[in-house]
């Protein structure tokens, strides 16, 4: 995962959900296949034959110079592809190169030269750095000094490991180098080990309650919504660094769902039938625990759902079955949000549709590819190196290993996300319903408190901003933290790198000015949430002895069947 401490603009972080829903149905070609934004790239082009010439000079002249070893070109500081010491120390490949860097340079220029209207940049900005990565000379196995060092070392091995590790790889989707070995990780001994119960198992989910660690306990009990394209086990990933094992030794009830992994005869599951999960899992929760209210947490498509469903109960006068609602990477306002918004046109949209409606469901596999080519360096030609040149097998990391336990989601949900995405039908009240009702989320008058990543390139933080915005609640808490998708929500404590902001959510004001304002605080935010969810968990009583209640008795241990289920 990459750590950014610092913010990005909001046109260059790509990608919310809907690009992963629309594109994940196409093929890599199709995906980077000339169109009408590569002609309005090439047109725009055309109209400055000066700048063009300009370029095209430069670089001839900047080539002729790295020919005969006078050029300084160098890689960034940050640039670790080229940190073998045989780049620089060996005359061709230095060359090799340092012509490499200069043509990445000018067609960097290039692109920023053109006039191009957001969408079509977002576009092309996705192509150019597939291209431009992929290029590079250090994904070249005769080029690369690493895999002719580990030939040497391996005595050939390694190119034979290698390209068996090419070939199991591409046999299958999702057609990307693994991150991670497929066993590296037991789900319920090494990952997803908090201890607790299932009290309750319908067709679309089992419901957790984990055992309490405190002797008391707060009266409201804290019910997590996990994402409806990932395994629940994100927010329980690793003793030490588990929001769940922290919720419940902060002294809290900590309940969760685990979605069933559908399958093509669940294609009928849309976002009624998720909403109508969520009611029963409150429901479930209150009976359990017997409080009057529940705190929620929910991420990613999981929080749209949640916050679609409260606004449903906000319409039928239940609201008040939850206390706060947080927010996890979760975008409701997909108004121009990266390059999932430049993508996303009504016939791709359409097309994407009618392809999972012919499988009745969008595969995990395909949204695993399309996400690892959002970031080619990172989780593409990183891993090419390693697996295929070197002939190594790639270090044990249990948030790849969750990231490859992908699931599917039925036909009816996938068609249902494209089209409020493509609509942007949350903004407006009343565009969109769930379960019969429109759904206006400035009826949502809990407590809110949103967290959003700095670098995260799924979800843009500017549009979860927003989205936190659009809620009605009476105190909403806006809060920034360090990282990407993932690494801002698994961030405990302890980390010295870490940091947050945090301040009100206010429609009025842009996120940009909102970043000038708020508060920094070093560390994590796990900390300042769990006080924000005890000033709301209502009064301390003893904690239970026994999980589970009367027609919600245990059915199987943490973490459930649904989570194996492939």
């Amino acid at each position: 995962m990459t750590i950014a401490q610092t913010p990005t603009a909001a046109n260059d972080i790509v990608a919310p959900l809907d690009l992963l829903l629309v594109n994940s149905t196409k093929s890599f070609a199709s995906r980077m296949a000339p169109n009408a934004a590569w002609a309005r790239f090439g047109a725009s082009l055309a109209s400055q034959p000066i700048t063009v010439g300009e370029e095209a000079l430069g670089l001839t002249r900047e080539l002729a110079a790295i020919a005969v070893g006078q050029s300084d070109r160098a890689p960034a500081r940050g640039d670790k592809r080229f940190s073998d010491p045989a780049w620089s120390g060996n005359p061709l490949l230095r060359r090799v190169e340092q012509a490499y860097l200069a043509g990445s340079a000018t067609a960097e220029r290039l692109y920023a030269a053109a006039d191009l209207d957001w969408r079509d940049a977002e576009k092309i900005r996705f192509a150019l750095d597939n291209l431009i990565e992929g290029l590079s000379p250090t994904n070249n196995p005769f080029l690369s000094p690493l895999g002719w060092k580990a030939m040497i070392d391996t005595g050939g091995m390694s190119a034979v490991r290698g390209l068996k590790a090419f070939a199991r790889d591409m046999a299958s989707k999702p057609r990307v180098p693994a991150m991670v070995d497929s066993d590296a990780f037991v789900v319920g001994e090494t990952v997803a080990t908090t201890k607790g119960t299932v009290v309750l198992k319908t067709r679309m989910f089992e419901l957790i309650q984990y055992a309490p660690q405190t002797r008391t306990v707060h009266e409201v009990p804290l019910l997590l919504v996990p994402p409806v394209i990932n395994k629940y086990y994100i927010m329980d990933i690793a003793p030490n660094r588990s929001l769940i094992e922290h919720y419940v030794k902060g002294g809290h009830q900590v309940f969760a769902i685990s979605w069933r992994n559908p399958s093509s005869r669940h294609k009928d599951w849309g976002f009624d039938a998720y909403g109508q999960a969520i009611i029963d899992a409150i429901d479930a929760t209150l009976a359990v625990t017997k409080a009057p209210s529940t705190n929620m947490f929910a991420t990613c498509s999981g929080g749209i759902l949640a916050a679609m469903t409260l606004a449903h109960l906000a319409a039928t006068g239940l609201g008040d079955k939850v206390s706060s609602l947080t927010l996890g990477v979760t975008v409701l306002d997909q108004s121009q949000a990266g390059f999932a918004s430049a993508l996303t046109s009504e016939r791709a949209a359409k097309a994407a549709i009618r392809t999972s409606s012919k499988k009745g469901y969008l595969d995990g596999n395909a949204m695993a590819e399309m996400f690892a080519w959002l970031r080619p360096t990172d989780l593409v030609w990183r891993y090419w190196v390693n697996n295929y040149i070197q002939g190594r097998s790639p270090a044990a990391f249990d948030v790849l290993f969750w990231n490859a336990d992908t699931t599917r989601m039925t036909a009816a949900l996938h068609r249902d996300m494209v089209m409020m995405g493509l609509e942007n039908s949350l903004v407006t009240p009343g565009k969109a319903t769930m379960l019969g009702t429109p759904v206006d989320l400035g009826a949502i008058e809990c407590d809110a408190y949103v967290v959003g990543g700095i670098a995260d390139h799924i979800c843009p933080w500017q549009a979860t901003y927003r989205s936190a915005a659009l809620l009605g609640s009476k105190s909403n808490t806006y809060v920034l933290s360090t990282s990407g998708h993932i690494a801002s929500l698994v961030n405990p404590p302890g980390n010295k790198k870490a940091s947050f902001r945090t301040a009100a959510a206010d429609a009025d004001i842009t996120s940009e000015a909102w970043l000038e304002t708020a508060e920094t605080h070093s560390d994590s935010w796990w900390p300042h949430h769990l006080q924000w969810l005890s000033e709301r968990g209502g009064d301390e009583i003893n904690a239970p002895t026994v999980l589970g209640a009367a027609g919600f008795e245990g059915i199987a241990p943490a973490p459930g069947t649904y989570v194996h289920a492939k």
